[in-house]
């Protein structure tokens, strides 16, 4: 029966230097710090931009203010259905005054045609206020994007700690060679004597 051969552990030099190790090692610690820091970092993140946008919402909602206004002219010039354009509006706001402002209309409006517009605190015309749904969307962006970035960084940290550790074997591999070379010389060589034993007398 064909005997099994094993390998020491030990046998490779490459097996024996210290910057594959520590290499190995580190790879492997990146690798958890990134299975286990990854939910915590996405969610915290996404948590975290979820919550004030809603601080956000309610604060919009409590100072914007629907009201219905009306065309002060016919508004002409667009040529696309359904395309919007700025035009001149007025209502009158909650104390009885009568206020004017820009706001985007469908083309082809006429004149004193009503236009639902949204108006802040100091009765200007403004966004409509932010809804939940743009609150869960800002903490889904800002939760994938802090993933990314994680898995960005884990990958940076990965190569430069490889180059770093290239700079180091190269720097040995040289003083090493340093070292071996005078073994090898055509001096060496051209007597007969092979690399690292003494001539035969």
């Amino acid at each position: 029966m064909p005997r099994k051969t094993h390998v020491l552990r030990g046998a490779n030099p490459l097996l024996r230097r210290r910057s594959d190790g520590f290499e190995a090692w580190f790879r492997r610690l990146l690798t958890i710090v990134l299975v286990l820091g990854l939910p915590v970092v996405a969610l915290s993140a996404g948590l975290t931009a979820y919550e004030s946008s809603m601080r956000t919402v309610h604060v919009q909602t409590v100072e914007r203010l629907q009201v219905t206004a009306r065309l002060t002219a016919n508004v002409e010039g667009g040529t696309e259905s359904g395309r919007k354009q700025p035009a001149q509006v007025r209502w009158t706001d909650e104390s009885g005054r009568f206020r004017t402002g820009i706001a985007l209309v469908k083309w082809g409006m006429p004149e004193n045609a009503r236009v639902p517009v949204w108006v802040d605190g100091d009765g200007l015309i403004t966004r409509p206020p932010m809804n939940e749904f743009q609150a869960r969307l800002d903490g889904r962006f800002v939760g994938g994007t802090a993933a990314t970035d994680m898995v960005a960084e884990y990958y940076v940290t990965r190569a430069c700690t490889r180059l770093m550790l290239d700079r180091r074997r190269y720097a040995q591999w040289d003083a090493e060679w340093d070292l071996v070379e005078p073994l090898w010389s055509p001096a060496s060589v051209g007597d007969g004597r092979r690399p690292g034993r003494e001539p035969m007398r």
